[in-house]
């Protein structure tokens, strides 16, 4: 049977051994966010050194000069920085605690996400289709590996800020969204930036 506390002979009341303030700390999901984006670097650094290294191995197959429309890449890389700005739009408008205006700029942001995701899947399917899959040579298989990878994270970036916009619609600009929000933004600038890397290093340079 539980037992309330006893006073001390004083009458005064026992010490308290937990803390009684929020327990979460102040910025810890920016920080662990920025850990996790480190982290996230890593990966793709590794992708990069990865097609480095086997770029110009293309086993007598074609080379990206052979396979690459820049032109259409361009495109799709419009896509993605366009997604950006109107991702800075609904920050804006979310500091001005506009819910609605928030909502469409995400949705905005989801829309070019998706135009540039449904390119990328068919560039895939043209090379695949054309007998350039990923088993065709090294350097195929790196550049499925860095491009698919960067399309993941783009795929998921995309399921996270519907997740939010549900949550944003349903409970508002609360603290918690906006952190979230926050969170998500970094994570989408920082595709782009990868992608950027993707467009002058694998793209520009490979018809060279």
């Amino acid at each position: 049977m539980a037992h309330a506390p006893a006073q001390s002979a004083s009458g005064a009341e026992p010490p308290v051994f937990y803390l009684k303030e929020d327990h979460h700390p102040e910025n810890g999901t920016s920080l662990g966010f920025w850990l996790y984006l480190m982290s996230d670097c890593l990966i793709f650094a590794t992708l990069f050194a990865t097609y480095a290294v086997v770029g110009r191995s293309y086993a007598a197959g074609p080379s990206g000069a052979d396979l690459f429309d820049l032109k259409l890449v361009a495109i799709n890389t419009g896509f993605l920085l366009f997604s950006s700005i109107t991702y800075g739009f609904a920050m804006l408008e979310m500091e001005k605690q506009k819910v609605k205006a928030t909502l469409v700029w995400l949705g905005v942001t989801g829309l070019f996400g998706l135009a540039f995701l449904a390119v990328e899947l068919y560039e895939f399917h043209h090379l695949i289709a054309e007998g350039a899959g990923p088993q065709r040579s090294a350097f195929l298989s790196a550049f499925f590996a860095l491009v698919g990878t960067h399309g993941l994270h783009v795929t998921f970036g995309i399921i996270w800020l519907v997740t939010l916009m549900f949550q944003v619609g349903k409970h508002g600009l609360i603290a918690a969204n906006k952190r979230r929000l926050m969170c998500l933004s970094m994570f989408w600038h920082f595709l782009d930036v990868i992608w950027i890397g993707v467009f002058s290093f694998v793209y520009l340079m490979g018809v060279l």
